[in-house]
Order: structure tokens, then sequence, then C-alpha cells
């Protein structure tokens, strides 16, 4: 049984040189690496000083101003990460070129500039790809684009700002009772799908196993060990609200792990804010559009998820 998350007096144990150790060891000779009693000795200073920096930056992140804050969180985003790959690759950073961000940006047209439809392209080599083959088995993402508006409807915690100002519902909450799920019906209409076709793609889709229990009228009933994994896909957890969710944007983001998605927007609002600090400035101060609180909201809930997620990355090893 994991213990209740209390945030950064959860990461507590790790910043113990003998814990530490041993933990690593675990993850080593779990993946049947050579010499993990040396590799966790030469790695678990390494380990602790990444959470240590991570932790850092996002305390002076929820103390600074917002003009600055995307960096912050970016970069301590990217310290939580590098320990996270310390505890599957124990040789990190191997070459120079993992060091990269992995993504970028396209060149921003300076009229009517959208940040929803703004858009980061997936690089070859970089921390970005490191963390999505190493950390969560997905390859060949080389090319590929995500654009900001699909991934901000992939973050559960945005559902209510999202209904408040589009009058979109971009999450179905589900319902828990005495470890039964369920979601409504109505999410059919949602994915135009029969129930038994909307079974099948529940079940071809979650990274768990999720069994269909009896019916009944007006929901869809079933039963899975979500605590299983970090991140049971394609549900996500609400922090703020304490409930998973399902998507309801079946986009190519579906599947994406969050912590990828979180990545992905803090490493573009940080080039903005580093960059484009004109628009950036002007976004601030006269909040023109829907940008402004959609990105304040991200802002508000990436500053308590980020960690939320690599903690629980950690401890489901």
């Amino acid at each position: 049984m994991s213990l209740p998350y209390k945030e950064w007096n959860s990461y507590t144990l790790f910043f113990s040189a003998e814990y530490s150790q041993a933990y690593l060891k675990k993850c080593y000779r779990k993946l049947n690496l050579d010499q993990p009693d040396l590799k966790s000795f030469e790695n678990c200073y390494p380990f602790m000083y990444y959470l240590e920096h991570g932790k850092l930056y996002y305390e002076q992140a929820e103390n600074s101003p917002l003009a600055i804050q995307p960096i912050m969180l970016f970069y301590g985003l990217v310290h939580l990460i590098k320990a996270c790959i310390l505890t599957v690759e124990p040789d990190y950073p191997e070459t120079t070129s993992v060091l990269a961000h992995g993504v970028s940006t396209r060149k921003r047209k300076k009229q009517q500039y959208s940040f929803s439809e703004d858009e980061v392209k997936f690089q070859k080599n970089g921390l970005f790809s490191l963390m999505a083959e190493k950390m969560f088995h997905m390859k060949q993402l080389e090319g590929e684009k995500a654009t900001m508006g699909d991934l901000l409807e992939q973050i559960p915690e945005l559902a209510g700002i999202y209904s408040e100002l589009k009058g979109k519902q971009i999450f179905e909450a589900v319902t828990e009772t005495d470890s039964v799920y369920s979601l409504p019906k109505s999410i059919l209409d949602q994915f135009h799908m029969t129930e038994n076709r909307f079974k099948e793609f529940f079940q071809s889709k979650s990274s768990i196993p999720i069994s269909f229990l009896q019916e009944e009228q007006q929901r869809i009933k079933f039963a899975a060990n979500l605590a299983e994994k970090a991140e049971p896909t394609p549900l996500k957890y609400n922090l703020e609200e304490h409930h998973y969710s399902f998507p309801l944007n079946k986009g190519d983001m579906f599947l994406f792990p969050e912590l990828l998605l979180h990545y992905l927007l803090l490493y573009n609002l940080g080039m903005i804010a580093r960059y484009e600090t004109e628009w950036w400035s002007e976004l601030i101060k006269m909040m023109p559009n829907e940008d402004y609180p959609l990105i304040q909201t991200f802002l508000k809930s990436t500053v308590k998820k980020g960690p939320y997620l690599i903690y629980q990355y950690l401890m489901k090893k």
C-alpha cells in the first residue's frame, strides 16, 4: 500500500544517500543491469542532487512573478526528469546529444499569434526522446508535432476552465464506489460509438487490464487496479478534484503520458518567456484573449502536478 502523497514532504526519503542508493540498486537489479551495487553507489548523489535542484526551482517558481514562472518550472521539471532517467539509464548522460531539449518551436508569427495553435516538433536526440523511450517505451517520435491546444486538452485540471471559457467538455469524470469505477453512458455520444465498441476501444487502449461489470442503465461500470501504474492511460488523475478522468479528445496526444505533455507545454512557454518578451509581456499585462486564462490555469496546476507525476513514477517502479 503506497503512502498518501504529501507534496514535497513525500520526497524526504530520497534525501538520504543510504535510502537512494538502496532504491537505485533495486531499480537496476529489476532491469538486470550490470554492477548494480557499483552503479547505485556512483549515482545516488547525482540522483539526490537532481531531485533537490528540481525542488528548489519549483519552490522559487511558486514565489516568482508569472513572467518568469515558465522558465523556472521547465528547468525544475528537467531536473526531476533527469533523476527518473537515472533509475533506468545508469550511464546517463552517455553523450552530449542527450543533453539537448529534444524539441523545437517554429518561428513565431507576430500578427494574430495564438498560443493554442502554436506547435512543437519532436527531435531525434535530446531529453524529450530519451525520456519517451527510456521511461515510457515510446519510440520513433522524431518529426511528429503537437499543437498547444491538443496538449492543453489532455490536462485534466483544465477541464473547468475549458468548460467556462469555451463551453467545451474535455474530460469525463470517473466515479468510484467500493472499488468499482464507472463512466456515464453519455460518453458514447462524445465518441460516436456503441457501448460494445467503446468497451473494446477502452480495453484496447488501456495500459492496465480493464474488466467490465454487469450492466446498469445509465453507467458503464468497470473494475481495474488503477494504482498499479503511475498513470493508467488513457485515464488521467485530476489532482485538484481527486478523481480519475477520461479524456474526450482522442487525437494524437490521447495516449501520451502526462509527464510528456507538461514537458512540451513548459518547454514552449519557457521559450516564449525568454525570446518572445514583447508578446509575453502584452499577454500578461493586457490579457487580450483566451490564451491568458488557459496559460495561467495551466501554470498554477503544473506547479503541483509536475512533482506529483514524478513521484508517482519513482514509487511505482
